[in-house]
């Protein structure tokens, strides 16, 4: 099979086209022909050798996608050749609160991913996709939004009436915006681009801030959200975290994702606020099997469209890492096979 490898991970270059053999499938494994990839961050900062441990150079990168069944090993029941399916990236975290023994089988990182021909994977950690849904709506439902889905219905707590803040326009920040008002929420978007939250605001975005042109976004945001966000998605990190503090809502829930604004240049000035708000700081890592099986009965039942920014063909998906790591997408870049 053709495959990529993350090779010496010194950049999007290092990603080599390599020929593999075909898996097969061990005993409570099946073999799937993947049909499209969904990228996300921390595909690039493995590839450079930022994301924890440097991985064996042969590692085949990428950890959501959709694919078809072509193989069942030993001991697999209820799924049957030609089903289309998809999982999250901790296969072992059926469901129930978080273990980190989660990290041990981590596809993509750990074990191979889903850049090739074919990938191999647990059957237990596999939902079958209804017909209604494509394999473009379907696909990136396995980690980016599936993340989304975490922080704003498991930990966020959505409710019909509940403001919702989600800092910039990457695919966990457009999920969240989208599962938010499947919910019935309010919600404001942060970017530094008018372009891209004109579209937010096509997407039913009720405030739209940008950061750039009004750096101390937090009290906008705290006042047009009628007092604060009760849920946040922070998906800028540090440098970021203290205004979505601000920004907050007395017991509003803080889901900590990412740390796509880097450092924070200070700590935080405003600690005590945590404690005068009775504030809920969570890290989000991704989600369970349970949850993605909860999301995707949801995607099917209120026909979630994911926004698809740009696909890109296998033989480019160095380009597609590229397009990726230069900020200019809205939503989701995806592989197609």
């Amino acid at each position: 099979m053709k495959a990529y490898q993350i090779g010496d991970q010194q950049g999007i270059a290092s990603l080599t086209l390599v020929e593999r053999p075909d898996p097969v499938p061990a005993p409570g494994h099946v073999v799937l022909r993947v049909r499209a990839v969904g990228l996300n961050h921390r595909d690039i900062r493995i590839v450079s050798g930022e994301y924890g441990a440097r991985r064996p150079e042969s590692r085949i990168p990428v950890s959501e996608g959709i694919g078809t069944i072509t193989a069942l090993g030993d001991g697999v029941g209820g799924l049957a050749v030609g089903d289309r399916v998809v999982c999250p990236h901790f296969v072992t975290w059926i469901k129930g609160p978080f273990d980190p023994a989660a990290f041990g089988h981590d596809v993509g990182v750990t074990h191979d991913g889903w850049l090739a021909e074919y990938v191999a994977v647990p059957a237990a950690a596999l939902i079958k996709v209804p017909d209604s849904l494509g394999d473009r709506q379907a696909a990136p439902l396995a980690a980016a939004a599936l993340t989304a889905w975490n922080a704003v219905v498991e930990i966020g707590k959505v409710t019909a009436g509940s403001s919702v803040l989600a800092l910039g326009t990457g695919g966990v920040s457009i999920f969240a915006l989208q599962i938010a008002k499947m919910h019935g929420a309010r919600v404001c978007i942060t970017s530094s681009s008018d372009a891209k939250l004109a579209m937010a605001r096509d997407l039913g975005a009720d405030v739209t801030i940008n950061y750039r042109t009004t750096p101390d976004w937090a009290p906008v945001a705290f006042a047009a959200l009628g007092g604060g966000a009760d849920i946040v998605i922070e998906t800028g990190g540090q440098a970021t975290l203290s205004q979505s503090i601000a920004a907050a809502a007395a017991n509003a829930r803080i889901a900590i994702i990412g740390a796509l604004a880097g450092a924070a240049s200070e700590g935080l000035p405003n600690f005590g606020t945590i404690i005068g708000k009775n504030l809920h700081i969570c890290g989000i890592a991704e989600g369970s099997r349970a949850m993605l099986d909860a999301l995707v009965k949801a995607a099917a039942a209120n026909a979630l469209d994911p926004v698809i920014d740009r696909v890109f063909p296998f033989d480019q998906a160095r380009e597609a890492y590229a397009y990726l790591a230069s900020g200019d997408h809205f939503g989701k870049v995806m592989i197609e096979f």
